[in-house]
């Protein structure tokens, strides 16, 4: 028997940062909503590395900003040191990444979620979604209460049925020692909802005062900060920063793991779960990378208020007295204190391939799904999901068409459509690499991009909107200006070049042109640009990207053109592959446990052929 309590159109399971997003961006559009948390000292809590951003997932938390996320405002907040990764290559690359001091981080978040209109912030386990007709009507806890909802949202990252991996010992616990949840697996597995066993994994943290940080390698902050949201500036975050440390592996760690691999869950079958490939424990890389003498470890203050110490790079689940052997052979950790000690966490997964773009079940209508319970690993991949599924969740209940990001679009579009289409059989992380368009979809040019979305949506506000068209209009206007503005072979000009090692000139040219010679850019030539207006850093940095870069933007713009083509041609949800002649079966079996939602997609599903995509092409052009 349940008793009843709150009717509310929206609920979200788990309160860590997919739940975050999802449920602000569902009471932000209107949604009465409720967020559950397992223990409410575990709202947004960070259970891995205590920092937000890094290579391609920077580029994930200002997309989250841009569309009205929370993330990046709230890593502003609580940062403790901040670095643009990359800054040497090219700004299709460059990656925002911040430490944050974690426990600040999640109370500055809990205090966002409680003072959020339409949201309420409950501590309970689910142990049931309620689903009637292959539709989702809401949720019961262990404490036999009942939520009815118009829409569900999972965010449960690494909590259902999960248990702690340390050496031969296993705590039936979720991270950092709370509570797993241990009854919600049997409910979806009872509605249809297939899921696997996935695994990840954190290092030891250490006291900061036992380490002799006079035997690494300092890693200080950038003197330039950068805000994660573009509704803050450089100067409304400024702020002292802490530095990080380096260390090393050595030949003595290597020979302490190699000779403990017996009593490693990863090397004796303990653990059956799969971890993430580009965030190996330390016992997979010294095996793997047998040709390498060292490893790089490094050492991340917690916050400013405690001596923890995280330490980055050394993610195991050997058993204790090995984990503290290994650390104590590295320069500056020989007398470290160990506080917390390294683990494995097993828990279970849904197969991404399972949604539609939507991240809605393909099973059950109305229950949407993000974060690590997708298969995916890492805050920022979280958040971004969430955004996404708590979005959607009130364009369904609203009856209106959800929000799907393409490829071309953003990188959360290039995300999902990775989730939902192609086969992964490991947590995924978000790379620049998988992103095919990213000189176009950089970290600085997101909200350019999407918050007119996030606009309509009802996510950005009014004033907001018309500072990014005033920004957009501004890049555009110096541009065209530019363009049009020409210099002669007048000495100052000549010597500038000069001064630049730049070819001298023999008769006029554009400003514009000389912005895209590799040595000079748009700062540069202020001294002979007798008419510049005044402009914000962030407009000026625009227009020498934009000019710099414009004949490969162009480039990428064609591939775009051709790509939405493909995107554009959508194929009948409820096609039953089968019936299409001359697919080859491999086809039709993927096709039809995908179900793409067009030609495009179809194209990206593995086991599908180019020879495929031209017999669904015929077939829609017969089928009109």
């Amino acid at each position: 028997m349940s008793y009843k309590g709150d009717s509310v159109d929206v609920v979200v399971i788990g309160a860590g940062h997919a739940g975050c997003e999802a449920a602000l961006a569902a009471a932000r559009m209107g949604m009465k909503t409720i967020i559950f948390a397992i223990s409410l000292d575990s709202v947004a809590m960070m259970p891995c590395n205590p920092n937000i951003g890094g290579t391609g997932k920077g580029h994930l938390v200002r997309e989250i900003d841009a569309l009205g996320g929370e993330m990046g405002k709230n890593i502003d907040k609580t940062f403790i040191q901040s670095r643009m990764l990359n800054s040497s290559k090219g700004p299709a690359v460059h990656s925002l990444r911040a430490q944050a001091d974690k426990k600040r981080y999640s109370m500055e978040m809990k205090k966002t979620l409680e003072n959020e209109p339409n949201l309420k912030l409950k501590q309970a386990e689910i142990r049931e979604l309620i689903v009637e007709d292959g539709k989702v009507k809401g949720v019961i806890t262990t404490n036999d209460m009942q939520y009815d909802a118009k829409a569900v949202v999972i965010a449960t990252g690494t909590y259902l049925k999960a248990f702690c991996i340390t050496g031969d010992k296993i705590t039936y616990s979720g991270p950092s020692g709370l509570h797993p949840a241990n009854y919600l697996s049997e409910s979806l597995e009872k509605n249809g909802i297939k899921l696997r066993r996935y695994k990840t994994g954190t290092p030891s943290r250490v006291d900061g005062s036992t380490i002799d940080y006079s035997k690494t390698e300092i890693q200080p902050g950038d003197e330039k900060i950068y805000p994660f949201s573009f509704t803050n500036t450089e100067e409304d975050i400024k702020r002292d920063q802490i530095n990080c440390y380096l260390t090393y592996t050595n030949e003595k760690t290597h020979e302490i793991i190699k000779a403990n691999l017996d009593r490693s869950p990863l090397f004796n079958g303990t653990i059956v779960g799969v971890g993430p490939r580009y965030c190996p424990s330390i016992e997979t890389k010294v095996m793997n990378f047998a040709d390498k003498d060292r490893h790089q470890i490094f050492l991340e203050p917690e916050g400013e208020n405690t001596n923890e110490v995280y330490l980055g790079g050394l993610s195991s689940s050997l058993p204790e007295d090995v984990q503290i052997a290994m650390i104590r052979t590295m320069p500056g950790l020989e007398n470290a204190e160990v506080m917390r000690i390294g683990y494995a966490i097993e828990y279970d997964s849904i197969d991404a391939n399972d949604l539609k773009p939507s991240l809605e079940t393909k099973a059950i209508e109305g229950l949407f799904t993000a974060g690590q319970f997708n298969g995916s690993s890492g805050y920022e991949e979280a958040g971004a999901q969430g955004i996404i599924a708590g979005i959607n969740a009130a364009q369904k209940i609203k009856g209106l068409e959800p929000l799907i990001l393409d490829r071309s679009e953003a990188y959360i579009g290039v995300l999902v459509d990775d989730l939902v289409t192609k086969e992964s059989h490991e947590p995924y992380r978000m790379m620049t690499s998988r992103c095919e368009y990213r000189l176009v979809l950089r970290q600085d040019n997101a909200d350019l991009r999407l918050s007119e979305k996030g606009y309509e949506l009802g996510l950005i506000s009014e004033e907001r909107i018309q500072k990014v068209r005033e920004k957009k209009k501004l890049i555009e206007e110096e541009i065209e200006r530019l363009n049009n503005s020409y210099v002669g072979t007048k000495e100052n000009v000549q010597e500038l070049l000069r001064r630049y090692n730049s070819s001298e000139l023999t008769s006029g040219v554009t400003l514009s042109s000389l912005v895209k010679r590799p040595e000079l850019n748009y700062d540069v030539l202020k001294e002979i640009d007798v008419n510049r207006p005044d402009l914000p850093s962030e407009i000026c940095e625009q227009v020498n990207i934009q000019l710099k870069y414009d004949g490969y933007i162009n480039n990428e713009m064609s591939q775009i053109k051709q790509f939405k083509k493909l995107e554009k041609k959508l194929l009948p949800e409820d096609l039953d592959y089968t019936t299409v002649q001359n697919l080859r079966i491999e086809a039709q079996e993927k096709l039809n446990k995908i179900k793409p939602r067009s030609l495009g997609q179809a194209s990206r599903i593995s086991g599908v052929s180019p020879a495929d995509i031209t017999v669904l092409l015929i077939y829609l052009e017969k089928n009109k």
